[in-house]
């Protein structure tokens, strides 16, 4: 009689009263199926989580089903979301860069959540990230991204090399100095072929070049390499140079290896210890927790004149041109996997990811976990000092003008003020027509 009553309560769950005719009847509710379009060439193996945080939220919202569309790389989602806009087909919520902001706006294709929260405990949830997160989630005083998969560049070092080559493993080097001084001394040359390098900072095409050239620029007082408009670079500007020749300088010394280091094999290489310290993401702080068979650490990056570091990663969005009721469900959705402290806690164990939130700091979850792996918590704490990631206009463009730029650098094609004033001119003739809509 118990489980005839359970069902019943189950089976009315998923109908709803609809007047027709004058009548009242009963009608199944409606499923609505959403589309989550989510990039998967990321350290974590964030799939099998979101799949199952998909599947989670769909059980106790039978009525939406969120459907993840696992789309590649960033840029890989940010080709296949355009191509939908562009087709009239926009998805109703994609997982996208955080600096795909200004290149959605230009096509009109996105929608701001100030419009959406309605409500006490909406306004509450949207305030409630933190700040460093959200210079790339908004402008013009609206909100146009929500954080989920976001990061600060950290520094890995081998504590075991460390030792080796008679470094305090407990003392990470804290300015540039310290860092060419450390990676000479971390390089190690066995008949003249070298074993290990003493620093990899990736600088591929492929992968995040133009993110690694931000270290070195925001650690001069802040400056970054464009406005918070969108519309205007400083790629030849002389703090630019200063970093990128220091960059370089660490390749012709031979502490890095010369030419362009791969994003994807940076962390391998330290895993197999090649490499005794890498700058990455701290996206891949779990994979090497997970598959480090040495002692090792992390730190915030080396300081110029100051600390800093641009922040990174993925943002939620939510798109014009779809039904209203998936555009609610989506929001909801969105609010359900961002507002729970321990969610977001959690997220941030399994992955790496700095939790977006303060309070999911202050879980028993993330407590417990920051007492027994304290390097979990660096890049929240360099947060103090991170800066918005590289964003403007035209992104994909303008991007890879300056990842073509540092590419000819670090192989020698040319020389830093040559390329960077090359790429400055190219990237001028594509933003001004942005700033002349002022």
């Amino acid at each position: 009689m118990k489980k005839a009553s359970l069902f019943l309560v189950l089976a009315l769950s998923f109908i709803v009263p609809v007047i027709k005719n004058g009548a009242l009847i009963y009608a199944a509710e409606k499923t609505i199926n959403l589309d989550l379009y989510f990039p998967v060439a990321v350290g974590g193996g964030p799939d099998k989580l979101i799949s199952a945080l998909c599947n989670q939220f769909s059980k106790e919202n039978p009525n939406i089903k969120v459907n993840p569309v696992y789309s590649g790389s960033y840029a890989d989602t940010r080709t296949k979301v355009q191509a939908a806009i562009k087709a009239r087909k926009p998805p109703a919520v994609a997982l996208m860069f955080s600096i795909d902001l200004f290149s959605l706006l230009s096509m009109d294709a996105i929608l701001d959540y100030e419009s959406l929260c309605t409500t006490k405990d909406d306004r509450e949830w949207l305030s409630g990230f933190y700040d460093g997160f959200m210079k790339n989630s908004r402008t013009g005083g609206k909100t146009y991204g929500i954080p989920w998969q976001r990061s600060t560049i950290i520094l890995y070092y081998n504590k075991d090399a460390f030792r080796e080559a008679g470094l305090d493993p407990n003392k990470p080097p804290s300015t540039w100095a310290e860092l060419e001084e450390y990676a000479k001394k971390l390089t190690k040359v066995e008949n003249g072929i070298t074993t290990r390098y003493g620093i990899e900072i990736p600088s591929d095409k492929a992968g995040y070049a133009y993110w690694m050239l931000q270290t070195f620029c925001t650690q001069q007082n802040g400056f970054n390499l464009m406005n918070e408009e969108g519309d205007e670079v400083y790629f030849n500007d002389p703090r630019t140079i200063k970093g990128i020749t220091f960059w370089k300088s660490l390749s012709d010394k031979g502490y890095q290896p010369r030419g362009t280091t791969a994003w994807a094999t940076t962390p391998t290489d330290f895993l197999e210890q090649r490499a005794a310290m890498i700058y990455h993401t701290t996206g891949n702080l779990t994979n090497i927790r997970k598959n480090a068979k040495f002692d090792f650490g992390v730190a915030m990056l080396p300081a110029d004149l100051s600390r800093g570091s641009p922040t990174g990663g993925g943002n939620f969005y939510l798109f014009k041109g779809v039904p209203r009721e998936q555009t609610e469900a989506a929001f909801k959705f969105i609010k359900w996997m961002t507002g729970d402290p321990n969610r977001v806690a959690q997220w941030s164990i399994d992955t790496g990811y700095v939790a977006t939130r303060p309070e999911a700091y202050e879980t028993q979850i993330m407590k417990d976990y920051a007492a027994k792996f304290p390097e979990a918590l660096v890049a929240r704490d360099q947060l103090k000092y991170g800066y918005a990631e590289f964003s403007v206009y035209d992104q994909a463009r303008v991007q890879k003008i300056l990842d073509d730029a540092i590419e000819l650098i670090m192989t020698g094609q040319k020389d830093p003020v040559t390329a960077l004033n090359e790429a400055q001119a190219q990237a001028d003739q594509i933003l001004k027509q942005y700033r002349k809509q002022k």
